[in-house]
């Protein structure tokens, strides 16, 4: 290599060998050396594999490679130089580390995962698809009447009104629905003797305005009040032999519901951060499956939703309010003649719903205060109910129900207690065996009832009526009295349903209100569908009264459903 006189450097031949016999030098001398340093044991920087800078050992961001997480299918190797040889000893415990580990990991897998399903030994595979895949519409019955947007229906609709505002879209609809139920029944009760057929006609109106608001009314045109329906008495020594129309077009409700949260977004055009629901009017009082509440009554109602509380541990509750200023129904409110008086009372209250004790809860209170010619009434009513499944093996719901104060003749307290009870059986969704009891004290009243029944309605099929025939039933008052009724439900392919049932009343005091002496009721239903609209129904009873003549009935009804 040489300079010239511009003092640039120049190359020869004789410099260029030179510099090949240099590296190849170079290359053998290394190879016999101990490799370079890792860069956490230098504090050099050196580089990466992509030739870019590496972190030097003053970075905590590139700890020692026994500080990183290994692939699990790695195999520890003790640190060691280029060229070197692994003991023996090191290569025990690099051994010894990875049976650990892959042990340590066998042991975590254990007992995670099921066992794998056992099929039959001839599997099918293509009624496993039918399950998912073989299903079809089913077109329900259509209300007789539909105008504007339909129910139960999907597809492309038209765009909707905001005249209640954008948050809160018009989806005006008029439906008219119900059914038709017609009886032929021969009944022997409470020493009546008559064979009959009547017939009574339900029917809903409603008028929908809003996703939440609405008006609704139900008309009963065939009958007059809970017990006179139009019928035709043919037969029996007490049947009349003549066509009785019984006509009423008077709504037996009418009402006004709707959520004030969605009014409000509506109105404001900003979303409501809360749901209350309420109704106005003359509206369906139904508490308890009807054992406590069962009237259409004049007031209003607001409800707390979806309510929880981290206080005291609820998940879920809600909370109604309730109030009556008429057409409220009493066992209390009674005419010097002895019929129902419904236009001298108010109603206030409140019931609840809670998630709780793993099981659900419901309660309520209620306060009857007599007005007018019932202003010497007034009573206080209590509820409360648990509902849980036990073990698998059996639901239960207890009931408890009290009254007390004063009723204007001295008979206004009372307790009864009610306990419904279903086994779990081995068809849990078609065998329904079933074990309901009870004990009363006193004089135990609904809260209202429209209908004329008592406390133990729903203890079983012994225990209620048709309403529509004069079915006899088992005094329903337990009043001083305890029994039940053991029965057994069946739903064969879940389209239809047979019960057979026994039941007892055994009053252990005369109070000259409910039972007198013992009281016993064999009984059986039958339903079955003939169509999507159309259902056939028998019962059949026979009711022994120790204190006077048996009772019994047999009846057969069809029902339409539109």
């Amino acid at each position: 290599m040489s300079r010239d006189e511009n003092r640039t450097f120049r190359f020869g031949p004789g410099t260029l060998s030179a510099v090949i016999v240099l590296m190849a030098a170079s290359d053998l001398v290394m190879s016999g050396t101990a490799a370079r340093p890792a860069s956490w044991e230098s504090g050099t920087v050196v580089r990466d594999e992509r030739g870019g800078p590496a972190t030097s050992n003053d970075s905590p961001a590139d700890p020692p490679p026994e500080n990183k997480s290994k692939n699990q299918n790695e195999t520890v190797v003790p640190k060691q130089h280029l060229g070197a040889d692994v003991s023996s000893a090191d290569k025990a415990k690099a051994s010894k580390k990875n049976t650990k580990r892959h042990r340590k990991k066998r042991q975590s897998t254990k007992g995670a995962f099921r066992p794998d399903p056992q099929y039959d030994t001839k599997y099918n595979a293509k009624g496993q698809e039918a399950i998912y895949g073989g299903k079809s519409a089913v077109e329900p019955p259509r209300p007789l009447l539909e105008i504007g947007r339909e129910q139960y229906t999907s597809g492309l609709y038209d765009e909707s009104s905001t005249l209640f505002g954008k948050l809160n879209p018009l989806l005006p609809g008029l439906s008219v629905y119900g059914d038709w139920r017609t009886a032929v029944a021969y009944n022997k009760n409470n020493g009546k003797d008559i064979a009959q057929i009547a017939t009574r006609l339900n029917l809903d109106v409603d008028l929908k305005i809003t996703a939440t608001e609405r008006l609704h009314a139900f008309f009963t045109p065939l009958q007059k009040g809970a017990t006179k329906f139009t019928r035709f008495e043919f037969g029996g020594g007490d049947g009349d032999q003549k066509f009785s129309d019984e006509l009423d077009f008077e709504p037996q409700t009418l009402f006004f519901e709707g959520d004030a949260g969605s009014i409000y977004s509506g109105l404001t055009g900003q979303y409501a951060s809360f749901d209350l629901p309420f109704t106005v009017g003359l509206f369906p009082l139904f508490l308890q499956n009807g054992i406590w509440a069962n009237d259409a009554i004049l007031g209003g109602a607001v409800t707390l939703p979806a309510r929880n509380s981290t206080t005291i541990g609820l998940s879920n509750y809600d909370i109604t309010f309730f109030a009556a200023f008429d057409n409220v129904d009493n066992a209390s409110l009674i005419h010097a003649d002895g019929t129902r008086d419904n236009d001298n009372a108010n109603l206030f209250g409140a019931t609840t719903f809670i998630d709780a004790f793993n099981g659900y809860i419901e309660a309520g209170y209620g306060f009857l205060q007599g007005t007018g010619v019932q202003s010497d009434v007034e009573q206080h009513f209590l509820t409360a109910a648990y509902t849980r499944r036990y073990a698998n093996t059996i639901s239960n719901s207890t009931r408890l129900f009290a009254n007390f104060g004063d009723d204007g003749r001295g008979n206004g307290d009372g307790v009864a207690i009610i306990s419904e009870n279903s086994l779990i059986s081995s068809l849990p969704s078609t065998l329904l065996p079933y074990a309901n009891f009870f004990v009363g004290f006193g004089n135990p009243e609904p809260l209202v009832d429209g209908n004329n029944a008592g406390i133990l309605k729903n203890v079983g099929i012994n225990f209620e009526t048709d309403a529509l025939t004069g079915y006899p039933k088992l005094d329903d008052t337990a009043s001083n009295t305890f029994g039940g009724a053991l029965g057994i439900e069946y739903l064969f392919n879940l389209d239809q349903q047979i019960v057979f049932e026994v039941a007892t009343v055994q009053p252990f005091e005369n109070d000259g209100i409910g039972a007198r002496e013992a009281q016993y009721g064999f009984g059986v239903r039958y339903q079955i569908p003939l169509s999507r609209s159309w259902l056939f129904r028998a019962d059949a009873t026979y009711q022994i009264q120790e204190d006077g003549e048996d009772n019994f009935g047999f009846r057969t009804e069809i029902r339409s459903k539109f």
